[in-house]
């Protein structure tokens, strides 16, 4: 894996927006984080990111309305989905989507870390 890929974070809460930096910070990669799905999506696109780590309850659009407006604008970067609000419905409809990995809040920095090493080419 690559230990200094740009991962992006899209995160509504602070603390956990700032917790998931932190885990990837410490283990090498640079993070850009965002609050909003649509903060997201008016930043300039950033070419160099490896990774895009999305919380699927976002203020306005959710996690997989972001991935699939990224995907209708041409960005393929790999997309890993973290949620509070798991189902068996939701699970299906993000592998459907594409999302690379799907983790179910709490979890541990070492599914995130594993789950970003298996999505990075």
């Amino acid at each position: 894996m690559n230990a200094s890929a740009l991962v992006l974070v899209v995160e509504d809460d602070d603390s956990m927006r700032q917790a998931v930096q932190r885990l990837l910070n410490a283990a090498g990669h640079p993070t850009l984080a965002y609050a909003s799905a649509e903060a997201l999506l008016t930043a300039p696109l950033n070419a160099a990111a490896a990774c895009i780590v999305s919380d699927f309850r976002l203020p306005g659009l959710s996690g997989l309305d972001l991935l699939t407006e990224l995907r209708a604008r041409g960005q393929l970067t790999p997309f890993i989905m973290v949620t509070a609000h798991d189902s068996a419905p939701l699970r299906e409809y993000a592998k459907h989507r594409g999302v690379a990995a799907y983790l179910t809040k709490p979890f541990n920095g070492s599914d995130l870390m594993a789950a970003i090493e298996a999505a990075i080419p």
